[in-house]
């Protein structure tokens, strides 16, 4: 009698023989709805601007903010992540522009929610390092050290400012200790009990973010390794995990994606809350170099990077091919 729990009688291939065979027991599956685009508006353009780095990426003008919204429900993207962008002269060493009512962000999002209602979850990156001067995540001390709990009041002010703006969700990506619960209370002081909370729990300080650094027009000066989190670090983030959660997150994220699979598999077997991960600038930036070479193909690279992130635990990736990719999917 043949032993199937073993060669010949066992043979894994029969499960791999067409493609509607590997469709039908696949264990992971991709669709739109996973999906959220980061997109950036740039103040004082009329056309979108092109980001070098990040080939078919652009810095939209409102006017094409809110068409690219329109094509992601069209797709049927979940959300869309806003980064603004403001004029040069604008930015000051508190990032004042970040909670000006009429700032570029908050005119952004007014926009984008004009436009696509509650089609589209409408997210409002919450940090600084757009509009301060010495960009920076928070406003500096004396010392030109980044001071948390000043900062803290400032991402109090600019939760509600961005709720008001129209924001469901906004996403404190400083990594300031505490910012959750006092995001929190900000806006439930203000009657926005209904604004979640999107924590970017473990945010490592990557080399992967250089392209992004392009797209919002950043004027670091220095780095962030004193409040990201350090690459060789798996307990930290656990640890912030933690905190975020008993501070009232709604949602935690990991970012980077793909160098942090690990990171993320490990926060989505502890949680009971929806598990984020970002595929950042970089990331996209080496699979379209690459493709651009003829070295690999997009498409299928493409999809075999956001399958990975999914397949480690999260259940929504923000990725700037999330318009295309859900295109493909449908």
């Amino acid at each position: 009698m043949t032993e199937y729990g073993s060669f010949p009688g066992a043979r894994p291939r029969r499960l791999r023989t067409t493609p509607v065979m590997r469709r039908m027991v696949a264990e992971t599956r991709l669709h739109p709805a996973d999906l959220i685009l980061p997109a950036f508006v740039r103040e004082g353009i009329s056309e979108p601007v092109a980001i070098s780095a990040m080939p078919g990426v652009y810095q939209h003008t409102l006017e094409t903010l809110r068409k690219t919204a329109v094509e992601a429900v069209e797709a049927g993207v979940s959300g869309i992540m806003l980064f603004g962008v403001p004029d040069d002269d604008k930015k000051d060493a508190a990032g004042t522009t970040g909670t000006d009512p009429d700032g570029i962000l908050q005119v952004a999002l007014r926009a984008v929610r004009a436009e696509v209602g509650d089609d589209l979850v409408v997210m409002s990156d919450l940090c600084l390092d757009e509009f301060t001067d010495h960009g920076h995540c928070g406003v500096l001390d004396a010392e030109g050290r980044v001071d948390n709990d000043a900062t803290l009041e400032r991402y109090a002010e600019m939760a509600q400012v961005q709720a008001d703006a129209g924001a469901h969700v906004v996403g404190p990506s400083g990594m300031m200790d505490g910012q959750v619960g006092v995001i929190r209370d900000a806006l439930d002081g203000i009657g926005r009990e209904d604004v979640s909370i999107l924590a970017y729990t473990a945010k490592y300080s990557s080399a992967f973010y250089g392209p992004f650094r392009e797209a919002v027009g950043s004027s670091l000066r220095g780095d962030r390794k004193t409040y990201q989190q350090d690459p060789a670090n798996v307990r930290e983030s656990l640890r912030e995990l933690a905190l975020d959660l008993a501070e009232g997150a709604d949602m935690v994220m990991v970012k980077p994606a793909g160098p942090y699979l690990d990171i993320l598999a490990k926060v989505a077997e502890s949680v009971d809350v929806p598990v984020a991960a970002y595929q950042i600038s970089g990331e996209y930036a080496m699979v379209e170099a690459a493709a651009e070479k003829g070295w690999i193909e997009r498409e299928r690279a493409i999809m075999e990077t956001l399958t990975g992130i999914k397949r480690a635990g999260a259940q929504m990736i923000l990725t700037y091919w999330a318009t295309e990719a859900a295109r493909l999917l449908r």
